[in-house]
């Protein structure tokens, strides 16, 4: 008689056990030929468990595909090891830097970041924050200090670290990590001002943040005598085909000479093109400006004059601090300004 034998895992289990059963830490302890304890000690105190003994448990942790249930492990310390970064599009590149370097630092301090998508209007930040909180991160990191009240709410009541970025304000939720949209608008008034511009033009997404520099940026301009401004508004996310549609609207609008600011270097960057395919010189008929120094803006033809934010700092800065609000430290300042600077090339 032939005999058939039940194909085993790696933990010893049969292979025909129920797919919802997944692999427990009993059975990597059970592999490893030691405690539960003692798995439980590798994963979370490994520096407090023998060479040897960690090496088996590694192996049989590769062995098995064990993944550590982080959330019920953090039950009794209250900690998930998880930080949440609330951003309004993945596809706007100017926040892509920020939440690369904010990812980094925290990364090598053993938490994960989740991503989320708010989007622009704050309704949809407010069902975001919700949702995530629900999965109780150790810390949130938010774009811009504009919440609804109910979204305020929530995050109070959640008392855990909060860090606002992208903006500045002298009352955070906590604290905030970001730079003046009005100071901003003063200077490249003034930049543009100092340059001998009369004619200006703006092409500005159609968010809150822009608005407001842009705002600021034509109030003063009148201070300087002028006030012939054309603005062509744009839907967001922003992309080429946006900033070439804006030169388009402002150029239809009988916008001939002079200078053209943009709320995004990709807005300023369609501009360029739009011109360029019109046969409009640049910067000797048409200037144009843009915000945030990209890594493309300096490779344009010609390159970019913008507004460049440092934009790896206030990640890391951000970053460092949710990390010290986490163990409880305190802080000696909780608004942080990175500044920015304007930055001239051959566009203007």
């Amino acid at each position: 008689m032939t005999e058939y034998n039940t194909p085993q895992d790696p933990a010893g289990r049969s292979a025909t056990r129920n797919s919802n059963d997944s692999v427990t830490l009993a059975d990597v302890a059970r592999l490893a030929g030691v405690s539960t304890i003692t798995v439980s000690r590798a994963l979370n105190y490994p520096d407090k468990v023998a060479t040897k003994t960690l090496e088996k448990v590694n192996r049989a942790i590769s062995q098995t595909g064990y993944v550590p249930n982080l959330l019920a492990g953090g039950l009794a310390s209250r900690r998930t090891r998880l930080i949440a970064a609330i951003i309004p599009s993945i596809t706007n590149l100017v926040y892509a830097e920020t939440i690369q370097y904010f990812s980094n630092s925290l990364n090598e301090s053993g938490y994960q970041v989740l991503l989320g998508e708010s989007g622009y209007p704050e309704q949809s930040e407010q069902k975001l924050i919700s949702t995530v909180l629900s999965r109780r991160p150790d810390g949130i990191l938010l774009t811009g200090v504009n919440h609804s009240a109910d979204c305020r709410r929530l995050l109070l009541a959640a008392n855990i670290p909060l860090v606002e970025t992208w903006d500045l304000t002298p009352t955070p939720l906590d604290t905030v990590v970001g730079f003046s949209h009005e100071r901003i608008g003063v200077a490249v008034a003034d930049f543009i001002a100092s340059k001998g511009y009369q004619h200006v033009g703006t092409i500005i997404a159609s968010d809150r943040r822009a608005r407001f520099r842009e705002k600021v940026m034509i109030n003063r301009l009148e201070m300087h005598g002028i006030e012939d401004v054309l603005r062509s508004e744009v839907s967001v996310p922003t992309n080429l085909h946006r900033g070439r549609s804006g030169l388009a609207s402002l150029l239809d609008k009988g916008f001939r000479h002079g200078v053209i600011w943009c709320s995004s270097d990709i807005l300023a960057h369609g501009a360029l093109i739009e011109a360029q395919s019109r046969g409009i010189k640049v910067p000797q008929e048409l200037a144009i400006i843009g915000f945030g120094d990209q890594n493309f803006a300096v490779d344009t033809y010609p390159a970019l004059t913008t507004v460049r934010i440092d934009r790896s700092r206030m990640g890391s800065i951000a970053a460092n601090i949710l990390l010290a609000r986490i163990a409880q430290q305190e802080l000696k300042e909780h608004v942080i300004d990175v500044g920015f600077e304007i930055i001239e090339r051959e566009t203007t």
